[in-house]
């Protein structure tokens, strides 16, 4: 079954997607295409995101060694938002790619269980656009706070789709750029690590809650974008996630680590390697 979480009357409404309408609990309908979306999640109380997953995105980064287990990072719940929200992207900030991702919910308390047990704790799945300033590479001793923990760079949406009806291996993943294709991957065939195994790994010494959220990683392709443009991510059987990007209406206060473009920048930014990065951010000094 698949829900969606919009705004109705002023307050958040839960409802059970049929076609191209909602159906709120109260028996009222709403078609799709007027509904003001919400993220299809309850206040999580933690969100995270796996590292390098992709087998694609390592053989990009042109990776001597395909990493053995997962890392991960922390997001503040204030970078959670919905379908059709608009990502700002800092003013002087040159760098904000967007990385299309498969989002796990949690539906049940969860902690140290084992691989094979650990998709029984899940709720459901729904669609993210892990959005990332990498002007802020050199900020925070790689823990991506400032990267990817901004207001609104998590969006997520449209739709919750129950656990029961989704084969994990059988995703295919879809980021298109103003309607053009731009990432596409099969999670069974590109993932490193499955979602039973990010779960279980995660869960061995950090409880999971009902609600709280991780973000699966992504595939090849993440590339900088540009004001004005359209991202959608589109996860076959889930949904079409969409957000546009503008300029963040305020200039930043004057205090700790200022927008830079680094070797860091470029070879996340760009998927170039670390060596050619060097020489490129030299080149801009001369």
């Amino acid at each position: 079954m698949k829900h969606a979480k919009i705004l109705y009357n002023g307050q958040s409404a839960w409802g059970v997607v049929n076609g191209e309408a909602i159906k709120l609990q109260n028996g009222e309908t709403i078609p799709v295409d007027t509904a003001s979306f919400l993220p299809p999640v309850n206040h999580p109380s933690k969100i995270m995101a796996t590292h390098l997953t992709f087998k694609s995105r390592c053989v990009e980064y042109k990776m001597t060694k395909i990493p053995e287990y997962p890392s991960y990072f922390l997001m503040p719940p204030s970078a959670v938002s919905h379908h059709k929200a608009t990502v700002a992207r800092p003013k002087g900030a040159k760098f904000l790619n967007y990385e299309g991702e498969v989002v796990i919910v949690m539906g049940k308390r969860c902690s140290n269980v084992s691989v094979e047990e650990a998709l029984e704790y899940v709720k459901g799945y729904t669609i993210a656009n892990d959005f990332g300033v990498h002007d802020f590479r050199h900020a925070d001793r790689g823990a991506m706070f400032r990267v990817k923990g901004q207001d609104g760079f998590c969006p997520l949406g449209p739709y919750l789709v129950d656990a029961k009806d989704v084969n994990p291996d059988d995703l295919m993943l879809r980021t298109f750029v103003n309607g053009e294709k731009a990432q596409e991957a099969r999670i069974g065939d590109d993932l490193l690590f499955s979602f039973a195994y990010q779960i279980a790994d995660i869960a061995r010494f950090i409880t999971l809650e009902p609600e709280d959220i991780i973000l699966t990683g992504t595939p090849a392709n993440s590339r900088p974008l540009e004001l004005g443009d359209v991202v959608e991510v589109e996860v076959e059987g889930i949904g079409r996630l969409e957000n546009t990007i503008v300029e963040l209406d305020r200039d930043p206060a004057k205090v700790g680590y200022q927008l830079e473009v680094t070797s860091a920048t470029l070879h996340v930014a760009l998927a170039i390697s670390e060596e050619e990065a060097e020489e490129r951010i030299k080149g801009m000094r001369k």
